[in-house]
């Protein structure tokens, strides 16, 4: 890489269970706000704006250009949009600074799960032939990957339940998170998760800040530096797959330059309490990792925006000193399909 590339701001919403009286553009619009008076920019003054959504939760086609309306109608804008996690539209805006065609990047994605069955919902990311007429919805999927990881001996109920509640009590001191402190782990959902072993239903937007070289170190005090970021992604068909696994995850993760020298923290996008044994396992993470200090998706899980907030939140502790080295991971799709992993580092201090 030819620039140093870092995100400078960070701001998310408060994640709620439903945000019925207001629209996209109203739960968006004050994080916009925020994420530019942390800087000091004004949006003339943003290179590139990417955005990440997915028209299937709004119920309409071209949802997202609506949400437009919080960045603003002027200046014209350069733009962007990923039918994705806004993890990935983060990706797209490091690698147009990395181009030099831009030295700034707002980054932005928002979800409201409430309207529907968002478990249903997802379903339309199956193979559309075989899979999705069965209505396998998202929970089911991940049962068949936790008891196959209970299975090959990687891990049990109990485990599981102390996943989810170090989770939930690490999600005491982030006033955005939904659940917090002590929950009960609960009934079977579908066995053998539990409704503490699933993720909460969220609404929430978040928004991040790239820029490049000595303009980071003038908006920021400690910049994090992306050193490194990669996604891949692995067959659409479960059953093609070892669900006990994640190769793209360590692929990426490879790439990305996360297993040169150790990392202080790890943010993992891990909806399931049994995805965060896979994604451990994969990525290397001895428990020296500080690992979803936030709480993680278990806490708060607004589709389309967790996994920029698993960035934004390992980035938020860079910037304020109690991180050096930090693991950011989003995912998409049934089972762990799509991984990304990015790498972020602070100056020394």
């Amino acid at each position: 890489m030819t620039r140093e590339i870092a995100v400078v701001a960070f701001a998310q919403t408060d994640h709620r269970r439903s945000t019925e009286e207001s629209s996209e553009v109203e739960m968006l619009m004050p994080v916009l706000h925020e994420v530019l008076a942390q800087t000091g920019l004004r949006t003339a003054d943003i290179g590139f704006t990417c955005s990440g959504s997915s028209d299937y939760l709004a119920g309409r086609a071209f949802s997202f250009t609506l949400a437009l309306d919080g960045v603003g109608a002027w200046p014209p804008i350069s733009e962007s949009h990923v039918e994705m996690d806004g993890a990935w539209a983060l990706h797209e805006a490091w690698t147009k600074l990395l181009t030099g065609d831009a030295d700034t990047a707002l980054v932005y994605s928002y979800g409201k799960c409430s309207p529907g069955s968002v478990r249903d919902v997802l379903t339309r990311q199956l193979d559309p032939y075989y899979i999705a007429p069965l209505w396998p919805d998202s929970i089911a999927l991940a049962a068949l990957q936790a008891q196959a990881l209970m299975d090959a001996g990687h891990t049990d109920e109990p485990a599981l339940a102390a996943i989810g509640a170090r989770s939930r009590a690490d999600a005491e001191a982030n006033p955005h998170a939904r659940l917090r402190g002590r929950t009960p782990h609960g009934d079977y959902v579908v066995r053998p998760l539990r409704t503490g072993d699933c993720p909460p239903v969220s609404d929430g937007a978040a928004a991040v800040i790239l820029a490049a070289g000595e303009r980071a170190r003038r908006l920021c005090e400690r910049p994090a530096w992306i050193r490194g970021i990669d996604h891949r992604i692995e067959a659409h068909g479960p059953g093609v797959r070892d669900l006990t696994d994640s190769p793209s995850t360590r692929l990426a993760a490879e790439k990305a330059g996360a297993f040169e020298r150790p990392v202080d923290t790890a943010e993992l996008h891990a909806p399931f309490t049994s995805q965060e044994v896979i994604l451990r396992r994969a990525l290397r993470l001895g428990d020296d990792v500080r690992v979803n200090p936030s709480g993680g998706a278990l806490a708060a899980n607004p589709v389309m925006a967790a996994g920029l907030i698993r960035i934004g939140e390992a980035a938020a502790r860079i910037h304020r000193g109690a991180s050096d080295r930090a693991l950011a991971h989003a995912t998409s799709g049934p089972c762990l399909q799509q991984n990304l992993v990015a790498v972020l580092e602070g100056d020394p201090r």
